[in-house]
């Protein structure tokens, strides 16, 4: 694999905006002061429809007011799960950090390293159709396939917030963004030194330490994690450490600032396997005899550079350049024999931001904003048939590269103080090329051609504390790994384009109660999925496509002591049009699609030093397959609780508990064959955590 290989247009785009940013470091204008200030408009907060989970009444919107537009500001669906309740969180997976965040279904896996992904708005998470971008500090994450493996980078106590941000409307992003994106912002700044001990069953324990410190020129922050669990089936020891280090710089002048983020991890594991039902029913925690050498490593580096400069009262221009290294090795049985998996890949690219607010008279205010980014791929993927992971035979060996060049606007109308009015553009365009090393074969793209994304967004402000909302917009989505290419095909296949609106309210008082209630659609023309046992590494049609939903959020303040939160969206998920080759399908579910997914909390806080809370999250059953024929499986409610004690202000202790009721439920899927059609894996049993935060 090439190291820092990035197109040509990227070297363009690079060369441009680096140019323009070095011009900018004399600007007269403050950086650092803008990015302080409080984002208002003749003193009045901007009208958004953003919630944060468990927080009564409105987002303080904290961007610059020379500053890049805020998700908050633009869009619609927009969920933050503040740092104060994610740092104390105990998740036996990063991916787990998101469960407390509406509408997102969790798939549990519980294999090793694949243990599990998040996902949204009816789109599974089987791994056939990735449909959720990632972003960690404002970087590119997903893995070709558009998993979030990258995630593992990530643990609790070093993360500011998460953001949620579902639908069609985002303009800021291209590939992976079909139903919406997430991202992990970590600590930025401050001045800390922070450790978090924990153990608990199953041989759960961890170690993290956070520091910072900033003194207004130089702010670093560091991070240290380790993590390691026995699980709670036979064969499941898992271990993984991670690492980052943060540096940023602003001069005396404060007119811009230039960071430097690198990141490392990596975890090894062993995988305790699928099950039959006979399996399951006999023991669903143990490992079959023919899993014993399954198992995974997976080394992942993240390293990017920041520059943010404040060109004058009107102009602020933000540069981010990156790579990201991932060398996935994985030993695998499904069922009756070992496969070695191995994915190396390198991703690499620059995104370029330019925001101008201009002073227009007639209207409350404007703002304009644009984009353009080049993201290069380079990967290498590895399979072969193993026993007791010794190869036995080479059956895949594919290289190809992509990539992505994306422009985009977007303007902020205010033509009053209550009416924003959000027109928005995307443009994609994929190149790339592809190599089979097995039969030295090569293969071009299939000429998407440029990839058109249409939005726009409106919110009207009724009150100071309430506001309907209503969007539209187009996403985009192509064939990954060798779909991408035309291999054994001589017509260019088009993109699958996803046609979404979204309308809603948002509501509350500002003390007592907050929430959002929306109502949902997406559909998709010739919507693709990679199949995920094939030897070729293609995909397959489905047809036309249709998801729908409703969703209902709620924070209450129910007194002084004693606040909720809750969830619930309720989706349906359609094959209007099948392809030819499975008529079957026709007007059926898609497969691993549950039709409600929910979560709910309560905390109680007798006195300042103690906090007691309970929380649950479950979803309805889902089909297998997409002919529906194969029954339905993977439902679940579940119940968690903590308690959290701090005698005084540099110490705190919590213990908390998963799976209160130690309720069984399972991860299903179909396997096909006469005597084994289902394959099984256990969810997490009953467990008990305790865990000591002390600040130094």
């Amino acid at each position: 694999m090439k190291l820092f290989r990035i197109s040509p247009l990227a070297v363009r785009v690079a060369t441009a905006s680096v140019t323009t940013c070095v011009a900018a470091l004399g600007a007269t204008s403050s950086y650092a002061a803008a990015s302080s200030a409080t984002e208002s408009v003749q003193n009045s907060a901007y009208a958004n429809t953003s919630l944060s989970v468990g927080e009564v009444g409105e987002i303080v919107v904290t961007a610059p007011a020379g500053g890049a537009l805020t998700s908050a500001t633009v869009l619609s669906s927009v969920d933050r799960l503040e740092g104060e309740r994610v740092q104390q969180d105990i998740p036996q997976d990063s991916w787990q950090l998101f469960r407390n965040l509406p509408g997102v279904q969790l798939t549990s896996f519980g294999q090793g390293n694949e243990s599990g992904k998040l996902s949204f708005r009816a789109f599974n998470g089987e791994g056939e159709i990735n449909a959720v971008k990632l972003l960690i500090d404002d970087i590119p994450a997903n893995t070709n396939d558009g998993n979030m493996r990258y995630l593992d980078t990530l643990m609790p106590l070093e993360i500011d917030h998460l953001e949620e941000v579902r639908g069609t409307n985002d303009a800021r992003f291209g590939l992976y963004n079909i139903a919406g994106n997430v991202s992990a912002y970590t600590r930025q700044g401050g001045d800390y030194n922070e450790a978090r001990v924990s153990a608990g069953s199953f041989g759960n324990r961890s170690l993290q330490v956070a520091a910072a410190g900033d003194d207004g020129n130089h702010a670093t922050n560091a991070f240290v994690g380790w993590q390691a669990s026995d699980g709670s089936r036979e064969h499941a020891h898992k271990e993984k450490y991670s690492m980052s280090g943060k540096w940023y710089y602003t001069p005396d002048e404060q007119n811009y600032r230039l960071g430097v983020i690198v990141r490392h991890a990596n975890a090894e594991a062993d995988e305790p396997g699928y099950l039959t039902a006979a399996e399951v029913a006999d023991d669903p925690w143990q490992s079959m005899p023919r899993n014993a050498s399954d198992g995974g490593v997976r080394p992942m580096t993240m390293a990017s550079v920041h520059l943010e400069s404040s060109l004058n009262d009107e102009l602020e221009l933000a540069v981010r350049t990156w790579v990201n290294r991932i060398d996935d090795q994985r030993w695998v049985t499904f069922y009756s024999s070992q496969q070695e998996r191995r994915a190396q890949e390198q991703h690499s690219g620059i995104l370029s931001t330019l925001t101008w607010r201009p002073q227009v008279n007639s209207l409350y205010d404007l703002a304009v904003e644009g984009g353009v980014s080049a993201e290069h791929q380079d990967n290498l993927n590895n399979r072969y048939a193993t026993v007791s992971r010794e190869h036995i035979t080479h059956t895949r060996e594919q290289r190809y590269w992509l990539n992505n060049q994306g422009m985009w606007v977007q303007g902020r109308i205010m033509p009053s103080e209550d009416l924003t009015l959000v027109p928005a553009y995307r443009v994609d365009r994929l190149d790339g090329g592809f190599e089979n090393r097995l039969n030295d074969t090569r293969a071009d793209i299939n000429q998407y051609g440029l990839i058109r994304q249409p939005k726009f967004s409106l919110i009207y402000q009724l009150v100071d504390s309430t506001s309907l909302y209503a969007n539209w917009g187009k996403t985009f989505q192509v064939g990954m790994g060798a779909a991408t290419f035309k291999i054994n095909q001589q017509d260019d296949l088009k993109p699958s384009i996803n046609t979404g609106w979204e309308t809603g309210v948002k509501f509350g008082d500002h003390k007592r109660v907050s929430g959002r209630l929306a109502l949902w659609q997406q559909t998709a023309d010739n919507e693709a999925r990679s199949k995920l046992g094939d030897a070729d590494n293609d995909a397959e049609n489905i047809g036309k496509t249709l998801r729908q939903g409703i969703d209902l959020q709620l924070n209450a303040e129910l007194t002084e002591q004693l606040t909720s939160w809750m969830a619930w969206s309720q989706q349906r998920s359609r094959i209007l049009e099948a392809d030819a080759s499975s008529p079957a399908s026709d007007g059926q579910e898609i497969d691993h699609v549950p039709h409600f997914v929910a979560s709910a909390g309560v905390d109680y806080q007798p006195a300042d030093q103690w906090v007691v809370g309970v929380s649950s999250r479950g979803q309805s059953n889902y089909y297998l397959e997409r002919t529906n024929s194969s029954g339905r499986f993977g439902g679940y409610w579940l119940f968690d609780t903590h308690v959290d004690y701090q005698p005084r202000p540099d110490l705190t202790l919590n213990l908390a508990v998963q799976n209160l009721g130690d309720r069984y439920y399972e991860y299903v899927w179909y396997y096909g064959s006469a005597d084994v059609p289902t394959l099984h894996a256990a969810g997490e049993r009953r467990s008990v955590t305790a865990a000591v935060n002390l600040q130094f």
